[in-house]
């Protein structure tokens, strides 16, 4: 699924743990590690990066490290797209007044811009462990029957436990005013047909895919589905929310806020963006 995962470190507390969990996902995908470093390389920051790596039983032979200058954001996507990086493993910031987490202002613009697909980890830990409950993106777009299925390919791999796929209603309100003026019945049988809709359309996207021996939940949401996926995801505590990319943003994007936006302004847990 990926051959060659990157790391972006910036020796902050919680590198090691980066690292560590960037090994995992290497032994578990069997791909080549990267190490990109945007800053001054010294004799101190070199021995320490050499220490990490031998506690957590990577040799220089199993990693390729390249320390770069420059605008951290430009060097990292240029050093990712130089060296055919498919994921790219990046932290997010912890905000100081509130138990909540945000991507900031560099990994913005990497996730807006990256061709490879990112993970970005909420709470890496030294001794890391697998993705036990994850939730994957069913809203029907244009890159969804991807989204499923490479998602699924990760549970398996990973041994996930619990899988959602969380579908949308679109335009519920309107559709639910529009059946509101038949009786009681008729609206219930109304809201019926929505939901069963949405299920078919994951269902049969599922039904040609190899899902092992996963247990997949398909779950039904009404509202804006970029809102109601990270609050689905929060309430099952989930470990992993998978979804697709919507493409670059353009001008009118950075002033009204995207769907993806909402996701990234306050993540509920660690969040997987598959890039096409």
């Amino acid at each position: 699924m990926f051959r060659k995962i990157a790391l972006a470190i910036a020796f902050s507390p919680r590198m090691e743990a980066l690292i560590a969990e960037s090994k995992r996902l290497k032994d578990l995908f069997q791909a080549e590690l990267l190490l990109i470093h945007v800053g001054e390389k010294t004799v101190v920051l070199e021995e320490k990066l050499n220490e990490l790596l031998d506690k957590h039983g990577l040799s220089q032979n199993d990693v390729k490290i390249i320390w770069a200058e420059g605008k951290p954001a430009k060097r990292i996507l240029q050093t990712c797209e130089a060296e055919n990086v498919d994921l790219l493993v990046a932290g997010a910031l912890k905000s100081e007044s509130i138990l909540n987490y945000y991507i900031g202002s560099i990994a913005r613009k990497i996730i807006r811009n990256s061709k490879c697909s990112v993970l970005t980890l909420i709470e890496p830990l030294v001794k890391p462990t697998p993705f036990d409950k994850v939730v994957i993106n069913g809203t029907e777009q244009d890159q969804t029957p991807q989204v499923i299925q490479k998602g699924l390919e990760w549970c398996k791999l990973d041994g996930a436990r619990q899988v959602f796929v969380v579908n949308e209603i679109k335009m519920y309100g309107l559709k639910m005013a529009t059946a509101g003026e038949g009786n009681e019945e008729e609206i219930a049988i109304a809201r019926r047909k929505l939901v069963a809709d949405e299920v078919a359309y994951v269902n049969d996207i599922l039904k040609d895919l190899d899902k092992g021996d996963l247990k997949v939940n398909v779950k039904v949401t009404c509202g804006k589905w970029a809102i109601e996926l990270a609050k689905f995801a929060e309430d099952v505590k989930a470990d992993l929310l998978i979804v697709g990319d919507e493409g670059k943003l353009g001008f009118l994007d950075r002033l009204f806020p995207h769907d993806l936006e909402e996701i990234l302004n306050n993540l509920p847990c660690n969040l997987l963006i598959l890039k096409k």
